[in-house]
């Protein structure tokens, strides 16, 4: 774990699509890194994106999906793993929810291997959810 005194909380800030893979794959986090146009996708069309900066090196993302009114979709959120554990995912998180307010419900599917930190964030647990998985 490294220090966080100098990290910076950005607001839909500039992202390239490499900058994204890269804190993907050093989170531990599984997405399509591979595939450069569909993470600008991704980026494009996000609602919301919160990201956590040590200089110009992304070491954080929260990105979501919502429509500020009812209830927004986390779909990513990641952290270098050389800063997990210092209180990034839960800022991005916070800053996320300031963005939406008291009137929306942030939801989100877990990977299984971090299932036991979301509920020290704040998420509670549900069991009434359902997906058709995508294809690719």
């Amino acid at each position: 774990m490294k220090k966080t005194t100098d990290i910076t909380y950005k607001l839909n800030a500039a992202t390239s699509a490499e900058q994204l893979a890269a804190v993907f794959n050093a989170s531990g986090i599984r997405r399509p890194t591979e595939d450069l146009p569909r993470l600008q996708r991704m980026i494009d069309h996000a609602d919301l994106t919160l990201t956590a900066w040590e200089d110009e090196k992304l070491i954080g993302v929260a990105r979501a999906i919502t429509d500020y009114s009812y209830c927004c979709y986390l779909s990513d959120l990641a952290v270098d793993k050389d800063y997990q554990k210092s209180g990034i995912g839960r800022k991005l998180v916070r800053l996320l929810q300031e963005q939406l307010g008291d009137e929306v419900t942030l939801l989100l599917l877990a990977s299984p291997t971090a299932m036991e930190y979301y509920p020290k964030i704040g998420f509670e647990t549900i069991d009434n959810g359902f997906k058709i998985l995508r294809k690719r």
